[in-house]
């Protein structure tokens, strides 16, 4: 059997045999309104109250022990079955066979069917069907002890065939269940390691990729010795973008893998708006509120690095002269961030291009950014007027963690 102990799988288990269990308690009362109701028209009236105090009795061991996971084995679930067929059995002796012939149900009614709910929670629909069929033959032989075999009537066929439903059914949905849990566990952790990736390739950019380009482009300004070394800096710059720009999938995520997650700042606030001054320069203005914008420090530092990568597209892309302009709008449930430039603009699929070229700037040191931290990006440029990027971010903006 099956002994699943993550958090997640251990949490539908949990949920299955706690469903068991309320189950066989309810189903006890009904035996005992069953039992009580006739009890005069017994052959035996004290074996049927025996019968309900071993209903009653293992109705609660059967719920403490199967709330232990290590003791849902065969031991257990054996023994179950065992006292359901033995107080089905012991109908034969406690009714008359002529109660038994009219249909009348055995002692225990529908409590049997917790066993065959256990089994089915355990090991799926073909266990569960075992135990159906284990229960069906003892109703059998109820009628054959009776001498009413032939007489069989038609609650007891109907009793043996819901018992088979249950047992199929049950197993089935259990299975499909923890199957999709399973994948909805793999999904998750392919998520966090793709965020993961993401951010660590939006660092990467920041730092290591643009001190390649700028050794290419200066070592080829300075030719000699140095023209060869940015030639392999040029190398390296483009090795390095192939790799981070590989989607999610590229290799397997080991299962239980720790992924890193971003500090949240523990709670902390920062102030927006003198990140973002200070990013001011000759050829960049920026415009914020005279009030303070307190952002979750985490996420305020994130915007502010969006800023500058875009910044840094305007120094790369525009040439020196180019100006910018950065606006900060603080909004009562979101905080937006424009920045505005006066360069040659982009034409239509120039991003995608990029993208799929390995150059990631945009799609994951501005967009990955704010993506991550609930917001969204829009991008509006046309050849020979500009672009403007504005990033919105909600007031209440707090890293995504991975599950």
């Amino acid at each position: 059997m099956r002994d699943d102990t993550g958090g997640g799988m251990a949490g539908l288990d949990t949920a299955l045999w706690r469903s068991v269990a309320v189950y066989r308690a309810l189903a006890l009362v009904y035996a005992a309104v069953v039992i009580g109701k006739n009890s005069g028209g017994y052959a035996h009236p004290l074996g049927g109250w025996a019968v309900l105090g071993v209903l009653t009795v293992w109705t609660g061991v059967a719920t403490l022990a199967y709330r232990d996971p290590s003791r849902r084995g065969w031991p257990l679930l054996s023994a179950d079955l065992a006292v359901a067929f033995g107080c089905i059995l012991a109908t034969a002796w406690v009714e008359t066979p002529h109660h038994i012939a009219t249909g009348r149900p055995t002692l225990p009614v529908s409590w049997v069917a917790a066993s065959v709910l256990a089994w089915a929670v355990a090991g799926g629909r073909r266990r569960g069907v075992i135990a159906a069929l284990v229960l069906g033959v003892a109703n059998l032989l109820v009628h054959a002890a009776a001498g009413t075999a032939g007489g069989m009537g038609n609650t007891t066929l109907n009793g043996i065939v819901l018992l088979f439903l249950a047992g199929l059914v049950v197993g089935q949905v259990v299975r499909l269940a923890r199957e999709a849990e399973a994948r909805l566990a793999r999904a998750v952790e392919l998520e966090a390691a793709t965020r993961e990736r993401e951010r660590l390739a939006r660092r990467i950019h920041d730092s290591v990729l643009q001190v390649l380009a700028m050794v290419q482009r200066r070592g080829g300004e300075a030719g000699g010795e140095a023209a060869e070394l940015g030639r392999l800096a040029g190398e390296q710059e483009a090795a390095l973008r192939a790799l981070i720009g590989a989607g999610p999938g590229t290799g397997p995520v080991p299962a239980g893998a720790a992924v890193p997650r971003p500090a949240d700042g523990g709670g902390r606030e920062a102030d927006l708006a003198p990140l973002l001054t200070g990013q001011a320069s000759a050829s960049v203005t920026v415009s914020t509120p005279a009030t303070p914008v307190p952002l979750p420090e985490h996420a305020a530092h994130e915007v502010a690095a969006a800023v500058a990568a875009a910044l840094d597209n305007v120094r790369r892309h525009c040439g020196d002269g180019a100006r910018a302009w950065v606006l900060l709008e603080d909004g009562p449930g979101e905080v937006t961030v424009s920045v505005r430039d006066d360069g040659p603009g982009m034409p239509p699929g120039r991003l995608d291009a990029a993208a799929a070229s390995g150059r990631l700037g945009v799609a994951q040191s501005i967009r990955g950014r704010v993506r991550d931290l609930g917001g969204t990006v829009s991008i509006v440029s046309a050849p020979g007027e500009g672009t403007e990027i504005e990033m919105t971010v909600p007031r209440s903006s707090v890293p995504v963690r991975d599950v």
